[in-house]
């Protein structure tokens, strides 16, 4: 197989080829309609006086010009789309060399409050999830977010067999994002789903079949009328009573059709989605289960969606004043279309929800099996059940370039911890983030930055990142305190089976050094009690003596060295207490003291 990169760049240039074939095909079709729009006119001109002759042309050359028309508009579609591919391959070109400027931040998802995330930089400009998010749709972004906040360890090898084959499905893939991106949805899913739900029913079941009585009628009173056998009196008056009976409703339709109006190009987006879903071949359980989801009924979820597709592009037609002031008197026609859709909600309103579920799915997945593809050299993590949780060798953060990255290995086993020491910039910060991201990748089913790695499943806690709060007349040392008390609190044993790996950078720093040393320790000892496995960062070399009374606990460092008057970090993770601080001679360096 290619290099990921390899394979964008051919992908793009064949992109570029096709589309510029389009162009010029888009271009003459253009031209050819003009000529045939010219000759209509003229041969209108011409054969003006023979009536014979001009009902033909003028019929044919009508229906031949919009042919015409509808051929260059799939010209169209074809051209927006190989555009869109073009631009989701030089995404991918730019992501792989560094640049992720052009992909959301995420910022939304950011959250103080939440066991992880806000620690890790899990949102953000130059974050994981920037990295990855490759969704289309609204509902496919946030179910993204809950994948990777979510702290869930179940079916983890399932979610790797599912990876594993939809990354292979790179131009299936590719071809659902451009899909879902050529329709320009006006409301998301969600709210959809509440109008559906929501919805109180206003059409009477008469207009099942009044329409097409009143129609049938309709007709009847035209052919009379032609031949004069009742006066057009009987006629105008029938068109009044039909717009008379359509006014009885006509707010109600108004507002249904604000409604259905903004649905519209929702429905029909998904509906392709579906379609690509419900043609394509899978294997592994989890793609098979979500794809049986929407194949289980007699009738495909994708015709079920055009149907009603179908039925909101009729019910646009109303704004054609012609069409919406005919068609109403002379066949009720609004209220016919909205029995036929509020019949669809009935029937369908229900599952409506979980196909949505199933469309944001493949979006959220299409991300981290682009992920997964973009990294082949990358592990899937091999889930142990041995008493270490965390075994790995060259384990690196994703997110820095190979090229300046280096890697550590590490072994950590059931209800241990690591207390790391280090210089100031030597690291310890960086190797923390890289631990809690391959457990969040790990959970994921996500490949993970590393040559091996054997896993446990765990959830994670963090403690990285603490504030004041002027808003909330918080103080540092408060905030601090109410995060440990919320590690405490989720890792408490009683009742709960959950295993914990807890992470920590320089706890309790908002007091003073004795202080903070018996603090410190006390918490240390009540997290051991806890039987979590953890890492703690610190720059207090008291907390090492800790391990001398606990054989839980292994210290462990980060140095740097001072040579020719240079500070040298080699950001190797080794075992034992640091002895080099580097805070004096980075102040006399700098000129500061």
């Amino acid at each position: 197989m290619d290099a990921p990169i390899n394979f964008y760049n051919k992908e793009k240039e064949s992109f570029e080829k096709e589309l510029a074939l389009i162009k010029k095909k888009l271009a003459s079709s253009s031209v050819f309609r003009l000529i045939v729009a010219c000759t209509l006119i003229f041969a209108v001109y011409y054969f003006f006086i023979d009536a014979n002759i001009v009902i033909p042309i003028v019929v044919g050359g009508i229906a031949f010009f919009i042919f015409l028309v509808s051929k260059h508009s799939d010209l169209n579609l074809k051209k927006n789309k190989l555009e869109t591919l073009i631009v989701i391959n030089q995404t991918e070109i730019d992501v792989l060399q560094g640049d992720l400027s052009k992909l959301e931040t995420g910022n939304d998802f950011q959250d103080s409050q939440h066991a992880f995330s806000y620690d890790i930089d899990l949102f953000g400009r130059n974050s994981f999830f920037q990295y990855v998010n490759r969704t289309v749709l609204a509902s496919g972004k946030q179910l993204l977010a809950h994948i990777i906040t979510s702290n869930t360890t179940e079916a983890i090898q399932e979610k790797q067999v599912a990876l594993k084959e939809l990354s292979e499905k790179i131009r299936w893939r590719q071809n659902f994002s451009a899909t879902g991106k050529q329709v320009n949805v006006e409301i998301d899913s969600q709210k959809i789903q509440h109008w559906l739900k929501n919805h109180e029913h206003f059409v009477p079941s008469l207009m099942r079949i009044l329409p097409t009585v009143f129609a049938v009628i309709s007709v009847t009173l035209f052919i009379l009328n032609y031949f004069a056998i009742i006066p057009l009196t009987v006629t105008t008056t029938w068109f009044f009573i039909g717009l008379g009976i359509t006014g009885i409703y006509v707010k109600k339709i108004n507002i249904f059709y604000q409604n259905a109006s903004k649905a519209k190009d929702t429905f029909r987006q998904y509906h392709q989605l579906l379609k690509l879903i419900e043609t394509e071949k899978f294997s592994s359980g989890i793609l098979l289960e979500k794809q049986k989801e929407i194949k289980s009924d007699v009738k495909a979820a994708s015709a079920i969606f055009l149907e009603f597709s179908k039925l909101l592009d009729a019910f646009d037609q109303r704004n054609n004043m012609m069409v919406g002031v005919f068609t109403n008197a002379f066949a009720l026609r609004d209220l016919q279309l909205c029995y036929k859709i509020e019949n669809w909600i009935t029937s369908y309103e229900e599952r409506v929800a979980h196909w949505f579920e199933v469309i944001a799915f493949f979006d959220a997945y299409n991300s981290l099996a682009n992920y997964t593809y973009n990294h082949p050299s990358y592990t899937f993590p091999l889930i142990s059940e041995d008493n270490s949780v965390i075994t790995a060798t060259n384990l690196g953060h994703p997110l820095i370039d190979s090229a300046k990255r280096i890697d550590n290995d590490i072994r950590i086993n059931n209800e241990e911890f690591f207390i790391v020491t280090g210089a100031n910039m030597a690291g310890k910060s960086t190797f923390l983030r890289t631990v809690s991201l391959s457990i969040i990748m790990a959970n994921s089913g996500l490949p993970v930055c590393a040559k091996s790695f054997s896993y446990t499943p765990i959830k994670l806690i963090t403690s990285m990142r603490t504030s004041d709060s002027l808003s909330d007349d918080e103080s540092y040392f408060f905030s601090e305190l109410k995060r440990l008390k919320f590690i405490i609190d989720e890792i408490d044993p009683k009742g709960k089976a959950e295993k914990y790996f807890i992470i920590l950078d320089e706890i309790l720093k908002g007091t003073n050094s004795l202080d903070k040393a018996i603090g410190s320790r006390k918490f240390v000892e009540r997290l051991v009690k806890s039987q979590s496995t953890g890492i703690i960062a610190t720059h207090d070399l008291s907390l090492c003596e800790i391990s001398d009374a606990l054989p839980q606990v292994k210290n462990h460092y980060f140095d740097a060295e001072i040579i020719a008057d240079e500070l040298h970090f080699d950001y190797r993770f080794k075992d034992g207490i640091c002895k080099n601080m580097n805070a004096s001679f980075l102040l006399k360096k700098m000129d500061i003291v």
